[in-house]
């Protein structure tokens, strides 16, 4: 009997462990559905002026207008577009009409067009704030002798070409035959398959402690016939 009902124990924790974690991943669904909802409003909302410091967390995707013109200073950034093929997101350091200096990445040009001139002139650019999450621990370093990127390190980046930490990404055409890849709110979302793994497994655990409960109430009840 003691068998019987630690096994009874045994299998309703197991199975409310696993229903719970499964409950977490639908609430952790809901949130990250809000940040989805978040940043598709503000995507779409009407452009502003570079705000005086960009708040991260709340402005992430802030549509913005900016006047000034490239300072000619670049970063390659190592990319592939899935038509063209591989090729160089363009981060250039732009100095605005009043005097602050940020980086813009311009968008994608060709791997056989990342060192062609492109003139300095004035202009006004539409755009998004953004602070990409392309860098992780794995990332590795700019290529010192390349002076390629493998991601987009917004802090950085500013700190080699000497701006603010803030990036504008362009979804204007800013020229000299470079395309713009305009930001997108690129979240990972596997919330419901995780929640469907932890509540299959749940009803899996609840089945075999039935099946195993049943096998030996019926062993019980063959020894108590003989």
């Amino acid at each position: 009997m003691r068998t019987f009902l630690f096994l009874i124990v045994v299998g309703l924790a197991g199975c409310g462990t696993l229903a719970a974690l499964g409950t977490w991943q639908m609430q952790r669904l809901a949130w990250k559905e809000g940040l989805i909802a978040e940043a598709a409003r503000q995507m779409e909302a009407a452009p502003v002026p570079l705000p005086a410091r960009p708040d991260p967390r709340t402005e992430r995707y802030l549509p913005v207008t900016i006047q000034g013109s490239f300072t000619g200073e670049e970063l390659p950034v190592l990319t592939s577009d899935s038509i063209s093929g591989p090729g160089f997101l363009i981060v250039g350091a732009f100095q605005t009409d009043d005097g602050r200096r940020i980086l813009v990445d311009r968008g994608y040009v060709p791997e056989e067009d990342r060192a062609l001139p492109r003139p300095l002139r004035e202009m006004e650019i539409t755009g998004n704030l953004n602070w990409p999450d392309d860098t992780t621990s794995s990332t590795p370093p700019p290529d010192a002798k390349t002076g390629i990127w493998f991601g987009r390190d917004v802090a950085a980046m500013a700190q080699a070409l000497g701006t603010e930490p803030v990036l504008v990404i362009a979804r204007s055409d800013t020229g000299d035959g470079v395309m713009p890849v305009p930001a997108s709110a690129n979240f990972r979302n596997d919330h419901l398959q995780y929640a469907i793994t932890w509540f299959l497994l749940a009803a899996v655990w609840a089945a075999m402690t039935g099946a195993y409960l049943w096998r030996i109430n019926r062993r019980r009840a063959e020894g108590a016939a003989t």
